[in-house]
């Protein structure tokens, strides 16, 4: 039976699972051992030596859980043998995995650096880590035959998502999936062949294939093709639902599912895509605006859009939400307290997707720290999240599901992106068995600052981090399975409640 990370309420305290019936293991969070930090090699680059002069090594054993990745630690370069072996060490020493990408239009490159270091990744029992997104585009390739056509018969495309994307039709795109498979395929073989497997594989697959937002509904309702699949006068929901079924299927069968065919234990996914209650997506890409065409839930100056729940029919491994300090958050809330802006908002994607998402599948989530101007006017009314804000918040995603992290960041804010998240993520290694183990006892999110709690439960213990955004440090009392438990205000620390005793 699968059980979801919601279920622990409806089933603590039964016959099936009691609050009883598990206990912690003796000795687990036991120390790593604790290396010089400096580290150096002429022969790694830049974006690697940022990493090691920006982290430290764990102090607490990590176990079989997943390793943090980080945006610089993609792509290292081929190294020979000694060097590859002490570059996977020292960053593994800090929790951190290296990936190596696909890339068609460098093929002997992408095979010579990837290849090397899978090698030694598999020799040295670590992780092999794969970024996929060339390989992925693009479904939309400017081809007249993806275009839409008007009833007059004119090709015309869809420029809402920037000029240089010629969004077309999603009815005229299924030719272009076998092309697409057979370069996932060929760099699988390539794999197979060298007696490699792919243990991690991400694609950041965005702009591409169908998608229903900007302006592509009102596309659709001028192209006679989308008509005539869809009936003349079609809802929006109706069209969503539509594009979120093929755009699952092209990743289906165009990625997860060569790689599964050779690889069934690989974690597979794409960036933003997650289970979620098929209610409303709470942010916007850059890329994204929102069109008077699409319901929403209001939230004071938010406008969450309607979403489909179409992670199931993509055969993807692992859940990728994006929890990014979008520079629209800020202007969309009223707090006086500015940090809760961004922390109400992320932590509502962060509640929505551990919910939804089974216990059976990881969720990596993609995080950053740095507002997000992208596609936006530079605004320096907006205040920046506070470094200690967003560190709760890394934290509260733990307590509420989040398996990993996926640290995005322009180059410029390698060092302090790499160093925030890496810091939790190492502090956090001490709690290992109820990172692995347990299961969420909340995902309320308060409309307004105040106190936030989560927690995980795991046999009579709770993991609980309370993080206050008022002056009030009353203690406060929350139920957790069938019991209420008394929290207590403690700045910047978990506390571990024993169930027994209260």
């Amino acid at each position: 039976m699968e059980i979801k990370r919601r279920d622990f309420l409806k089933l603590a305290g039964t016959s099936g699972i009691s609050l009883t019936g598990a206990l912690l293991i003796p000795g687990y969070a036991k120390s790593a051992q604790h290396l010089d930090t400096e580290v150096k090699n002429p022969d790694w680059t830049d974006n690697i030596q940022t990493i090691l002069d920006n982290t430290k090594p764990l102090k607490y054993a990590r176990g079989k859980r997943l390793p943090l990745y980080v945006w610089p630690a993609i792509d290292p370069g081929k190294q020979d043998g000694r060097t590859t072996e002490e570059l996977i060490v020292e960053l593994d020493k800090r929790g951190i995995g290296i990936i190596c990408s696909w890339d068609t239009k460098n093929i002997e490159r992408s095979l010579s650096q990837g290849l090397s270091i899978a090698h030694v990744q598999k020799k040295l029992g670590k992780y092999i880590n794969i970024g996929a997104t060339s390989l992925l585009s693009s479904f939309f390739n400017g081809d007249d035959r993806t275009a839409h056509i008007d009833d007059n018969g004119n090709f015309f495309f869809d420029d809402s998502f920037g000029k240089a994307y010629k969004m077309g039709c999603p009815f005229a795109i299924d030719f272009r999936k076998e092309e697409i498979r057979k370069r996932v395929e060929f760099f699988i073989r390539k794999y197979k062949e060298e007696g490699l497997t792919v243990d991690f594989i991400f694609s950041d697959w965005e702009i591409d294939g169908p998608l229903e937002v900007n302006g592509a509904f009102e596309a659709s309702k001028k192209c006679a093709r989308c008509k005539k699949s869809l009936g003349e006068d079609f809802s929006f929901t109706k069209f969503q639902k539509t594009i979120r079924e093929m755009r699952a299927y092209l990743q289906y069968y165009s990625f997860s599912e060569p790689v599964l065919d050779q690889f069934p234990k690989a974690l597979v996914g794409n960036y933003g895509d997650y289970p979620n209650d098929s209610g409303y997506r709470y942010w916007y890409d850059y890329f994204e605006y929102y069109a008077d065409s699409e319901p929403f839930k209001a939230d004071q100056g938010a406008k969450y859009r309607q979403w489909y729940n179409n992670f199931p029919n993509t055969g993807f491994t692992f859940a990728m939400p994006v929890m990014y300090t979008w520079s629209d958050i800020y202007n969309w809330y009223d707090f006086k307290n500015t940090d809760y802006r961004w922390f109400y908002n992320m932590l509502l994607v962060a509640s929505n997707v551990g919910k939804s998402t089974p216990q059976s599948i990881p969720i990596i989530s993609f995080v950053h720290w740095n507002t997000i101007f992208e596609g936006r006017s530079l605004d320096p009314n907006v205040l920046q999240m506070s470094a200690k804000s967003y560190q709760e918040l890394l934290w509260h995603m733990l307590l509420r599901g989040t398996d990993t992290f996926f640290v995005w960041s322009e180059k410029k804010d390698f060092p302090e992106e790499v160093r925030l998240v890496q810091e939790v993520y190492s502090s956090a290694q001490q709690y290992g068995e109820y990172l692995e183990h347990g299961l969420p006892i909340t995902y309320d999110v308060s409309v307004n600052p105040g106190i936030v709690i989560s927690g995980l439960a795991l046999g009579d213990k709770i993991l609980i981090r309370r993080t206050d955004f008022g002056t009030d440090h009353t203690p406060v009392k929350i139920l957790a399975g069938t019991k209420f438990i008394t929290v207590m205000y403690a700045l910047g620390e978990c506390q571990e409640i024993d169930m027994v005793t209260k």
